[in-house]
């Protein structure tokens, strides 16, 4: 078996398990974007579903932490947020471009997205997760997370 182009090590934790989820989720979508383009060289329309599929989730997983953000007053709100901002900007219109012809899914696109990420969760997500679990919320939950039980896409 093949190492994954991302693969989820244990440094990647914030020690939220529904975030650590979400993450995993993420991390899955890139590596199934990953599988199509550059192992199977599927077509533009799977690539498209697969790519429409992370930032459908993506958009979601940063609404749950901006949620918590707000509720828990974290301090670092502002910042986070624009760095959410910004990444969901850059890839609307890498999206924009693909639909119009104007660029591909390919290996470059792929390291950004692979590079965005491990980079956001070490240095950005792992400042949240000791404040917010000082503030009360729990390391694991009893019962499955509440977007996995809205999300049932295969990952």
């Amino acid at each position: 078996m093949t190492k994954p182009f991302v693969e989820w090590t244990d440094e990647l934790s914030v020690g939220i398990e529904e975030i650590d989820e979400q993450h995993k989720v993420l991390v899955n979508l890139i590596n199934r974007l990953f599988d199509e383009t550059i192992v199977h060289q599927a077509n533009a329309t799977v690539m498209d579903e697969i790519l429409h599929e992370l930032i459908e989730y993506t958009v979601i997983h940063f609404a749950v932490e901006e949620s918590l953000f707000r509720i828990f007053h974290y301090p670092g709100t502002e910042s986070h947020t624009h760095h959410h901002d910004e990444l969901k900007a850059q890839v609307l219109d890498i999206q924009k471009k693909i639909k119009q012809g104007e660029a591909t899914v390919n290996t470059e696109l792929l390291l950004f997205l692979k590079r965005w990420l491990e980079h956001h969760i070490l240095y950005e997500d792992k400042l949240y997760g000791p404040f917010l679990l000082s503030q009360g919320v729990k390391s694991s939950w009893e019962k499955k997370s509440w977007l996995g039980k809205i999300w049932h896409r295969n990952s």
